[in-house]
């Protein structure tokens, strides 16, 4: 059995319950999304996006063709490493740290490493590099950033920086930021371009990650060995710990292109795969119209995703958190996970709220028949039944 997951990273569908805690009561990424933009999506909605109780832009279908709920995220956090551990087990009781500015602790060995630093401050990654990036190009110096999530973002230019050493001082950074100074990601940002019109390359961004705690589902795949295929930037969000194979992307449909062509290949084991240019691109640049292009080009090829599937393969949609494009800010938004899952013996059934998003690793290890005795709770008697 072939167990695909694919994440509409970001593709939040309404305020989770805490949602004023962190300032976001009345987001909802996927409603306002379609609202703003007249955008339909048959496909999901032939499978049961608009069935999902808390979306209200997607007509509800009358014989949905996948099971469809949606997620409660119990970490406390809105960002991507949060959401992704808590789908394969972590449950964070304490948020990531997050700074403003990071101190002479931190800044003065990475700077014995690089030359010094740009920046240091909460930016928006197009904003900064717009601001310091002539800078830059003088004085080579990486320009260093966060924001409301834990990271430490270094942009650098692939003229003035290699790659290789953009990447270097990524995992030097990472080194430094340890203990009390920990964040969950350092994370390389390269760009090209002329002054003013500055453009960062996607394809060649990298994240270095803290390692989960503890062991996850993905390890409890791993070592009962079955495949654990990681597709996009999945691999990095667990620091590579579990994987059989990884697959690197270059945007969403690149994503969907190759997790097309592993299904194709049917392992016995998890595609895992992480749709990142909602997020990216589109939500935190505040780009409804962007975004909701981003959701039809899933949605124009969930027939062909759906033509690789062996008869006893399992398909599944989820969300990690929100990232409402038409909300203030660039932040995050605290949201409910969707959660679609589809095959030819699943039923197709109302899941309702589930409890974390831990369901659906338990879910999955169950359905692989792989023990799992950490959180979460497994659908695969409603699914199946």
């Amino acid at each position: 059995m072939t167990i695909t997951v694919i994440v509409l990273d970001s593709v939040g569908v309404g305020e989770l319950p805490d949602a004023d805690s962190f300032g976001d009561v009345g987001a909802h990424t996927l409603d306002h999304t379609l609202a703003a933009t007249g955008v339909r999506l048959p496909n999901l909605q032939g499978f049961g996006l608009g069935n999902i109780d808390s979306v209200h832009e997607l007509a509800a279908h009358t014989q949905p063709r996948a099971a469809f709920g949606k997620l409660n995220e119990i970490s406390a956090g809105k960002d991507t490493s949060t959401g992704h551990w808590e789908f394969m087990g972590v449950v964070l009781e304490h948020p990531f740290q997050t700074f403003t500015q990071f101190s002479a602790a931190v800044m003065t060995p990475f700077d014995a490493a690089t030359g010094g630093h740009l920046g240091n401050k909460p930016a928006s990654g197009t904003a900064i590099i717009e601001e310091l990036g002539e800078q830059h190009l003088e004085s080579g110096l990486p320009i260093v950033y966060t924001s409301a999530d834990s990271v430490f973002q270094i942009a650098a230019h692939v003229d003035k920086v290699p790659l290789e050493t953009l990447y270097e001082w990524c995992r030097i950074a990472s080194g430094i930021l340890q203990g009390e100074y920990a964040v969950a990601r350092v994370i390389a940002r390269p760009f090209e371009g002329e002054v003013g019109a500055f453009t960062r390359l996607g394809a060649a961004r990298k994240d270095f990650s803290l390692s989960p705690p503890h062991p996850t589902v993905l390890n409890a795949l791993f070592d009962a060995g079955k495949a654990v295929i990681g597709v996009g930037k999945i691999p990095d969000i667990y620091n590579h710990s579990g994987f059989t194979e990884e697959i690197h992307t270059d945007s969403n449909l690149d994503g969907i292109a190759k997790t097309i062509e592993v299904m194709n290949t049917h392992p016995d084991g998890l595609i895992f795969c992480n749709l990142v240019e909602f997020d990216s691109l589109y939500g935190h640049r505040r780009n409804p119209e962007g975004y909701a292009q981003a959701l039809k080009d899933v949605d124009d090829r969930l027939d062909d995703i759906i033509s690789v599937m062996a008869a006893d393969d399992v398909l599944m949609f989820i969300s990690d958190h929100g990232n409402d494009p038409t909300w203030h800010g660039t932040d995050h938004t605290r949201e409910y996970g969707l959660w679609l899952v589809y095959g030819e013996g699943i039923n197709p059934i109302d899941l309702g709220t589930r409890e974390s998003f831990a369901d659906v690793g338990a879910t999955l290890a169950d359905l692989l028949g792989v023990s799992w005795q950490g959180h979460g709770t497994s659908a695969k008697g409603l699914l199946l039944s």
